[in-house]
């Protein structure tokens, strides 16, 4: 699953419309759009204010070899 499959599910389950997200998270609704529908380019920042709102926290996986 997807980040913006994950942000709209959670979304829902907790019965918050896009408009009361970007207005209690501080991020333009037309972001918010554009992420759920997978054509954003969201930056760390407004992931994790999103991601305040839903309860949701971000963790970074970085893999390599060295």
């Amino acid at each position: 699953m997807n980040i913006s499959a994950i942000l709209k599910e959670r979304r829902v389950a907790l019965k918050i419309t896009q408009q009361e997200l970007s207005e209690i998270s501080g991020v333009s609704i037309a972001t918010i759009k554009d992420i759920e529908r997978g054509k954003g380019n969201p930056s760390l920042k407004t992931l994790e204010q999103i991601g305040i709102v839903l309860g949701l926290e971000i963790c970074m996986k970085i893999k390599g070899t060295f």
